[in-house]
């Protein structure tokens, strides 16, 4: 039955989870209740930990249908555990979009027909869904709404809520399903316009409401109580509160107190910044959040409401001095300037336009294609967004139905993405609990040992349990948590000193270990800001020679700077012209005048007023002189020229063009403009307009790093009126075009770019460019940057989907010499094509792979095996949609890279999400789509954040290595001092802990970043061989000479069991420590010469591993320029030398260390300096020099055929290595990233590369996806 009644939630989305019912069991629950309180309450704690130990200890298996509760887990790499109670509802009926209003209340009346929707909620609890209580305009409670159906038979709603999102048991799918909105009914556009544009009437409001509750985010700030006990109960906490009540029960009332004074400290700094982080989302989600909105009601009266009622279906007025969104809603009628900054991270205003209404006439599939907020963005007003402005009739107001409310808007999504975010994956944290597992281990052994040796010498029960517990304790640090986030607070401020904020501070250490970064290109490689360089028009399918210069009276009248003058998407905002810079140059090299109506002109008219270009009076032909003033008039009506744009078909990346649809004034006949992608631009074109040089001057511009933009025009037929024009699809506009020429854009490279991208290229950090601009642009653009050097070879992938039953291929081709084609064919290259096929295999190993947008979607589809072969030496992805380039980070982390992305945040949010640091160019410091967002808007913060990265990474690995010898140290004391019935005393273990351990662990987290970036990369784990090297080598030195200071101190000749009026010092110094005789009997036998000298050795110890561990180059700065952790250490050196050689007599009774002779202290020196030494030697030449370059030196791209773009000083080291390797007869081992094995496979692959001669087919085979068909 598990296996049948596992059901899936969100089946292929990023929140996929499995899903078991359960129903609670009685006398299973009775038997966890005695299991608590016999624990004493650890029971309870464990189940709170483990939710699916809870589930199964307290429930029975049982159908998903009639669960009490259910158990959750996530399909991803993390597996987590949820549970969630399963809730009953009541309801009149059981389709939010059903109207009881057609329904009568008389008892005589059938029952409602079921619905053919399958959803379902409702309550009878004034309560709704996501907890808040309705704000209902009208006054109509829930239960009064109920109460007017209560004829007929409610409806049970079976309902969880997980992660502010419910979930209803759906009969017809037999699984529990999300309701989000007017998608659930997969409506057509042409549905959604004759069926949904009427509004709600007020009963019809309410009860969708009742289903999908208070249109609110709701970000409740938890009470600090709350927070504490959340906090409290982490196991770490729970472990202490352990250790203290142990300590007190031992008498070491000091330390305890120490202990907890330190944990009340970390508690309030945890609940402090989490209860600031609550306060600043909650402010910045319930900015506008409640507001007053008008609504269209369906007898056409229009209401005012609070926003919290708006339901998907509510028919919105937007007003016309714009307003905060407060819900994703669809533009009905009317246009709206938006600035999505919330969204996007990009401060430019966008139009958003009503949503096309298909007619009968239209194309079926046209009309027929549902609604989606992602196909139709540019109709839909997301929430959050700020509509600045709208543009309206007279009769009929600027309107949008509602689509979605409360957390199931875009905005909402982003907030649940913060308030739930997943976990960090790094093998850094895994390893580090695997690691404490280990220290556990050794705890269990010295527990064991403490108990047997108790025993056997007949010590009493109680402190043999007080004893072997304290072992335990003492393995696992209590300042742990607190030194591993030391050094990434501190990396974190370093970075905002740079300019470089952090929002997700987890990931820093992750940029550590980055090898891979992509790139947008405009904006971020280059400038911002296009220029205009000039452009190139054609007239009868040839092209005139370049012009400079469009503003010019010759070209004023022509439909070449018409189409620059209307095509585009600008605005004026208080006066000032707005919009994407592209259109704002292109609109300025005209020196035409842009004009809007004012609201009182469109209030005088019965349609939009349309926006006005025109040129100014100076470009236009002199106005010949006339006699009469009534000839004057009549000829400057006919003389004005001016355009106006009376639609426009907003710019899509998916189509990759605009246009508009504009009239001259005078002219009867509309005429329609389209600028875009200059092969999709021609491709809508008469054949006959287009030059037949076309391809060749295209790529004549775009070899030289120059923006293309094609425009055309097409003269419309007369019976298109100004309102078909309005509900007319872009399809039938977008056709049939004349080729008007090319507008030609310089996109210059930002200064620090080739600097920047070569600092990388040294560290072997391999770069990739992801734009939406041509391909041929980006090849030209990253070789002009030096991303691909130019002896370098650039194969292009053209990949073509399954047609006329042909199957999906691959066609190759260089990007120096590519096709002359001027259409999609099969493109077969000669081979005088290629630069002397006969090149040695080294020289071919050079060589980068380019493709667009289509080639990598079918490429993704129909070669998922091929895919990961190209994204391995893959360095320029063209005409890449934001979506497509989420999926090409998720390929490349696929095959095991470290991935960062550099964007400017307009079109990349997914992708520096997904990435594992994603840094964004914008200018808004609290961008919520990237973890960094750089002040500089510049890609000089890239190797920054990766220094930094670096940095903090060694930091904490400095950190947790010493941490884990501070308790490994600590434990040999106590373990060699448990053989004699000893201990470390209260205040010994106070100065350590507090004064050594502390001071050291948060200074030694100091040093800097080292000044630039080095080829070899920091270990991604604690376990791997350097680090297990030098921790183990570092415990047995500690242990060591540990032991031999515990043996040595026996063999001397003054050695005796120390007693409270033993004096040893009178022959061996002049420091005689009187009064002896008047000291206590030790119950806990602390004072000893065992203890004094172990703690002495010991003390020093730590010191020791603290320098030898804080590594410096080449990674950090040397450990000399961090002056707060030197002047740390050299004061705890000289303390200590000075209270061993010289004892005070205060100091030693503090401390509990008696007095030992004078030459001992010199033989306690003498091993000290000897440990010093061979720490220092084994640490420092041994691993770092020997094993570190001939061993553990195997995660450098080279090593494994994974070349950089260029020969950087890496390739010698690793031959050098080789070399090495082979004269010690050591075999290299696999490597463990994916890209290395694929690497290797590719190395001696005699096919690899694809030549220009071949093609890659998609043909089933038993051992393969396609097949290599060889052209001649």
């Amino acid at each position: 039955m598990e296996k049948e009644d596992l059901k899936i939630l969100n089946k292929g989305e990023e929140e996929e989870m499995e899903l078991q019912g359960y129903r609670l069991c009685r006398w299973r629950i009775a038997l966890v209740l005695l299991g608590v309180v016999c624990s004493g309450g650890f029971l309870l704690l464990l189940l709170y930990w483990m939710p699916e130990w809870c589930v199964k200890s307290t429930c029975t298996r049982t159908t998903a249908r009639d669960a009490e509760v259910v158990l959750l887990r996530s399909t991803d790499e993390f597996r987590r555990w949820f549970r969630a109670r399963v809730r009953v509802m009541l309801a009149p009926g059981s389709n939010p979009f059903h109207s009881l209003e057609t329904q009568t209340t008389s008892q005589s009346s059938p029952p409602p027909p079921p619905s053919s929707a399958h959803f379902f909620p409702f309550t009878t609890s004034p309560t709704l869904a996501n907890g808040h209580t309705s704000h209902s305009s009208d006054g109509i409670s829930n239960q009064e709404l109920l109460k007017r159906y209560s004829d007929y038979q409610p409806t049970q709603i079976r309902y969880f809520t997980f992660h502010s999102t419910k979930y209803y048991w759906d009969d017809k799918a037999q699984n529990f399903e999300v309701l989000t909105g007017l998608e659930d009914l997969q409506i057509s556009c042409s549905t959604l316009h004759s069926a949904h544009t009427a509004g709600l009437t007020r009963n019809e409001q309410e009860y969708r409401r009742l289903f999908f509750g208070v249109n609110e985010i709701a970000v409740k700030v938890p009470s600090v109580f709350k927070l504490l006990i959340k906090e409290v109960l982490n196991p770490f906490y729970i472990f202490q509160l352990f250790s203290v009540i142990l300590w007190c029960t031992d008498e070491y009332y000091y330390y305890a107190g120490a202990i907890v004074f330190m944990s009340v400290i970390s508690i309030a700094t945890s609940l402090y910044t989490i209860k600031k982080q609550y306060t600043m989302l909650h402010d910045m989600v319930a900015a506008h959040s409640i507001v007053r909105v008008s609504v269209c009601r369906a007898d056409n009266v229009i209401e005012e409401i609070m926003s919290t009622d708006l339901v998907p279906g509510d028919m919105m007025v937007i007003p016309s001095n714009g307003t905060i969104m407060t819900c994703d809603a669809v533009l009905v009628s009317g246009t709206c300037i938006v600035n999505e900054s919330m969204l996007t991270g990009e401060s430019v205003p966008v139009t958003k336009t009503n949503l096309p209404n298909p007619g009968p006439g239209d194309r079926r599939d046209q009309a027929e294609s549902a609604y989606s907020t992602e196909e139709h963005k540019r109709h839909t007003l997301f929430c959050g967004t700020n509509v600045i402005q709208t543009r309206y009739y007279t009769d009929e107001l600027v309107k949008a139905v509602v689509v979605r409310t409360g957390y199931s808007t875009a905005k909402g999504q982003l907030v649940r993405s913060i308030l739930y975010p997943k976990p960090t994956d790094f093998k850094l944290y895994r390893d580090a609990y695997l690691f404490l597992l280990c220290l556990v281990f050794v705890a269990g052994i010295g527990f064991i040992y403490c108990i047997v040796l108790s025993v056997l010498h007949e010590v009493p029960v109680e402190t043999i349990v007080i004893e072997s517990l304290d072992i335990i304790t003492i393995t696992v640090p209590p300042a742990l948590p607190a030194a591993m986030t030391a050094g990434i607070v501190y990396a974190q401020r370093r970075l905002k000193n740079i300019g470089i904020f952090c929002i997700s501070p987890q990931r820093i250490n992750i940029c550590g270990q980055i090898n891979l970064v992509c790139f947008d290109k405009t904006g971020t490689l280059t400038e911002d800001g296009l220029d205009m360089w000039g452009v190139q028009r054609a007239e009868n399918g040839r092209f005139h020679l370049s012009e400079e210069d469009t503003c010019k009276d010759s070209l004023v009248k022509s439909q070449f700077v018409a189409c620059m003058a209307t095509c585009h998407s600008l605005t004026k905002i208080e006066g000032e012209l707005s919009g994407d810079p592209l259109d704002l140059k292109m609109f300025e090299a005209t020196g035409w005048i842009l004009e809007e109506a004012t609201e009182e002109e469109t209030a005088l008219h019965n349609q939009i007023m349309p926006t006005v270009v025109r040129p100014p009076k100076q470009l236009l032909p002199p106005e010949p002189a006339l006699s009469s003033e009534e000839d004057m008039e009549l000829y400057e009506l006919s003389s004005r020229y001016e355009i106006g744009i009376v639609r426009q078909f907003p710019f899509s990346s998916a189509l990759q063009r605009m246009s508009v649809v504009a009239r001259r004034l005078g002219e009867k006949r509309m005429d329609a403009y389209m600028k875009g992608a200059p092969e999709v631009v021609a491709s809508l074109c008469k054949g006959e307009t287009v030059p037949e040089n076309f391809s060749k001057v295209l790529e004549d511009y775009t070899k030289q790093g120059f923006r293309v933009i094609a425009v055309a025009h097409r003269r419309l037929e007369s019976k298109l009126t100004w309102h078909k024009v309005q509900n007319i699809n872009r399809s039938n506009i977008e056709t049939n075009m004349e080729f008007l020429g090319l507008i030609v854009m310089q996109n210059k490279l930002k200064a620090e770019t080739p600097g920047v991208l070569q600092d990388l290229r040294k560290a072997n950090i391999r770069t990739v460019m992801v734009t939406g601009d041509n391909m041929l642009t980006a090849i030209s653009v990253a070789r002009d940057c030096g991303m691909i050097p130019s002896q370098d070879t650039v194969i292009i992938a053209d990949a073509l989907p399954p047609r006329d039953g042909q199957a999906a291929k691959i066609t190759w081709r260089y990007a120096d010499k590519p096709s002359k084609l001027s259409h999609l064919e099969e493109v077969n290259i000669s081979l005088e094509d290629v630069c002397d096929v006969d090149k040695s295999k080294t020289q071919e190993r050079y060589y980068h792979f380019a493709m667009n947008g289509k080639s990598f979607a079918v490429i993704s589809e129909h070669f998922p095996d091929m895919l990961q072969k190209l994204v391995l030496h893959g360095t320029v992805f063209a005409r890449m949609a934001p979506d497509q380039k989420t999926q090409l980070i998720e390929a490349l982390q696929g095959v095991d890279y470290f991935v960062g992305m550099c964007g400017d945040g307009a079109n990349d949010c997914g992708a520096l999400k997904r990435a594992h640091g994603g840094i964004s160019l914008s200018e808004l410091e609290a961008s919520v789509a990237s973890p960094f967002t750089s002040r500089n808007p510049n890609i000089s913060c890239v190797p920054s954040l990766i220094r930094e990265g670096r940095a903090a990474l060694i930091t904490s690995f400095c950190v947790f290595k010493f941490m884990a010898l501070y308790s490994i140290i600590q434990y040999i004391s106590v373990t060699l001092l448990y053989s004699i019935f000893s201990n470390l005393g209260d205040f010994q273990f106070l100065f350590i802990d507090i004064a050594i351990i502390l001071v050291v662990v948060f200074t030694m987290s100091l040093n800097p970043a080292w000044k630039e970036l080095v080829p070899r990369r920091p270990p991604s784990g604690l376990i791997s061989g350097p680090l297990l090297f030098s921790v183990l080598t570092q415990i047995l030195i500690c242990l060591g000479f540990q032991s031999l200071t515990f043996i040595l101190v026996k063999q001397e000749d003054w050695y005796t069991v120390w007693k409270p009026y033993t004096d040893v010092c009178n022959t061996s110094s002049q420091n005689n420590i009187s009064g002896h005789n008047e000291t206590k009997e030790d119950d806990h036998n602390i004072q000893n010469f065992e203890n004094t000298s172990l703690f002495y050795v010991s003390s020093f110890q730590y010191l020791i591993v603290a320098i030898v561990f804080s590594k410096g180059k080449p990674f950090r700065q040397p450990s000399y320029k961090n002056w707060p952790f030197m002047a740390s250490v050299l004061s705890l050196y000289f303390f200590l030398l000075f209270i061993m050689l010289y004892p005070v007599q205060s100091i030693d009774n503090f401390l509990e260390i008696v007095c030992v002779p004078f030459h001992w202290r010199r033989t306690l020196v003498l091993i000290i300096i000897v440990n010093a030494a061979v720490s220092f030697v084994v640490e420092t030449f041994i691993l770092d020099i020997v094993l570190w370059k001939l061993v553990f030196s195997r995660d450098k791209q080279g090593s494994f055929g994974v070349t950089p773009a260029a020969p950087t000083p890496q390739r010698g080291i690793d031959l050098q290595e080789n070399k090495c390797l082979s004269w010690l007869n050591y075999p290299r081992s696999m490597p463990k990233a994916r890209y290395m094995h694929l690497a290797q496979e590719l190395s001696v692959d005699p096919d690899w590369p694809p030549k220009p001669t071949t093609t890659t087919e998609a043909k089933p085979h038993p051992d393969s996806t396609y097949e290599i068909m060889i052209h001649s």
